[in-house]
């Protein structure tokens, strides 16, 4: 069958999922979803329901990292997953899908970040430029990419999160001083890659479950 992955177009986890497969050359159905009606044949064999789910034949991956690493073991052809930069790829994701996402969370929803105790939205703003978007900044000092001068593949998992916090405050991102993030952030927002796989596809559906 040809592998099928459930998707939400704007969700970040499932950009960086569409990304890998397409540059892996990896055919697939891209099944969008609705996050209010969730089809029952997701949630069958991915009840936590949540996007992206890949799904061909037995095997069933629901985590977005653990797509494009499957991705990358059946083609990758221009290196994104280097052996030597393993455990800088894996720190600088952990890091984006940790403590900045959180903060990210905060940033873009200013009433949710007051409730946990974060403060206004310009607090919020330099704990997530202190802990991610400057040190990001200085890596592209050193290197085209964030870790090398090629892409690797640190830099396809963090750029749908660093688009999102651009996003929340368009005006103050264009006017900070983060040069060479914004060159980055350019890069790959005008890629072919991925405008290719942000695609509308009409939303799927299938048969609800029936009630027992």
């Amino acid at each position: 069958m040809t592998p099928v992955l459930y998707s939400y177009r704007r969700c970040p986890y499932a950009m960086r999922a569409r990304m890998a497969l397409s540059y892996a050359q990896i055919p697939v159905e891209i099944r969008e979803i609705s996050l209010r009606e969730k089809p029952a044949a997701m949630l069958l064999i991915s009840p936590k329901g949540t996007v992206p789910v890949f799904h061909q034949d037995n095997l069933v991956i629901d985590q977005s990292l653990e797509i494009m690493k499957w991705a990358l073991a059946q083609n990758d052809p221009d290196v994104w997953y280097p052996t030597d930069l393993v455990s800088e790829i894996s720190d600088l994701i952990e890091m984006n899908d940790g403590p900045f996402k959180k903060i990210l969370d905060a940033y873009k929803y200013p009433e949710r970040a007051i409730q946990a105790g974060h403060g206004e939205r310009s607090k919020v703003l330099a704990m997530a430029t202190e802990l991610f978007i400057e040190p990001l900044n200085q890596l592209l000092t050193k290197n085209k990419y964030l870790l090398a001068d090629r892409i690797t593949l640190a830099d396809i998992a963090i750029f749908p999160f660093i688009r999102q916090f651009s996003m929340v405050d368009p005006v103050w991102f264009l006017n900070s001083e983060y040069e060479e993030l914004k060159k980055w952030l350019k890069y790959h927002i005008e890629s072919p890659l991925f405008m290719g796989v942000m695609q509308k596809y009409p939303t799927w559906n299938d048969i609800p479950l029936e009630k027992k």
